[in-house]
């Protein structure tokens, strides 16, 4: 497990997707789902491969989706390589602890943000306007600080390479209807609620968090991660000071050390120094052993 994966290569299965961080195979009826250790950050690919780090997002998802299931069902059918066809078994060094088979779904045309703190995207809006997705707020806000309650601020799904786009909830309903719109936006806060109540009891923060939403069979289903580092802002509550920026368990860490590059954000990438890269890892970790108490395989 301690291999590096920056991308797969299974010549026998059909892959369909290779997207930021994970590369998707259709298998026919189901599809699997291999958790690669690419980072990205403002929407480029960095060339590094941050240790551990598929096997955290994928041991993390585990977590909180089997701790949602009486709030939404979710795509996942199998984590554990013996339950995957055995057209994969050959591949078991790549796909243990990093892989998971789900069903197939549409997934919707929006990343389902909620925030529970005025932070990134939403404190330069903020600042701007004094609302996020046009949600007015109280004035008077500093970076960082909690919101009154969870708000729900989608944006658009972008190309890979684009940047994702903030969207108000008339917009959201123009692209999905009226009924769905309301249920993705209830779903997504009534996770995080649940979500920020467990995080809380284990010294973490959550900030803010993405979820991706699918429809199956007429259903809606929870597709994709669920409250990773890669998804969501990750604070230690004990260091929580608002008033600027926080210290973070996710890839914020990362994309604090490119703003302080000569770099204008398009690829190519810049090379990652091994101690940016090895730090990143770590915060990685820090998450998956504080979380679940889970500790790495050696």
């Amino acid at each position: 497990m301690s291999k590096l994966v920056l991308k797969t290569d299974f010549p026998d299965l059909k892959l369909v997707n290779r997207g930021k961080v994970r590369d998707i195979y259709d298998l026919g009826e189901h599809l699997l789902i291999v958790t690669s250790d690419r980072i990205s950050a403002f929407d480029v690919i960095m060339n590094e491969a941050i240790p551990y780090k598929g096997f955290v997002l994928t041991q993390i998802s585990r977590f909180w989706f089997e701790k949602m299931t009486d709030i939404i069902p979710n795509h996942i059918i199998a984590m554990d390589v013996d339950e995957f066809p055995a057209s994969t078994h050959k591949y078991r060094a790549e796909l243990e602890g990093r892989s998971m088979l789900v069903k197939k779904a549409k997934p919707l045309p929006v990343e389902c943000i909620v925030r529970g703190y005025v932070s990134g995207s939403g404190w330069k809006d903020y600042k701007k306007t004094g609302a996020i997705c046009g949600i007015a707020l109280p004035s008077g806000l500093v970076e960082s600080q909690q919101l009154p309650e969870p708000i729900f601020t989608p944006s658009t799904k972008a190309e890979l390479g684009e940047h994702d786009e903030n969207i108000d909830f008339a917009q959201t309903v123009k692209l999905v209807g009226e009924k769905l719109a309301a249920q993705v936006r209830d779903t997504t806060i009534a996770i995080y609620d649940r979500a920020r109540q467990v995080a809380d009891a284990k010294g973490i923060i959550i900030a803010d968090t993405k979820f991706e939403f699918g429809i199956r069979d007429g259903e809606l289903i929870w597709i994709d991660e669920a409250l990773t580092p890669d998804s969501s802002r990750f604070w230690p509550k004990d260091l929580y000071r608002p008033g600027g920026p926080q210290p973070s368990f996710d890839k914020q860490f990362l994309r604090d050390y490119l703003e302080t590059l000569d770099w204008n954000k398009q690829a190519p990438a810049p090379a990652l120094p091994e101690e940016i890269v090895r730090k990143t890892g770590e915060k990685y970790l820090e998450a998956l052993k504080r979380l679940t108490g889970m500790e790495p395989p050696r």
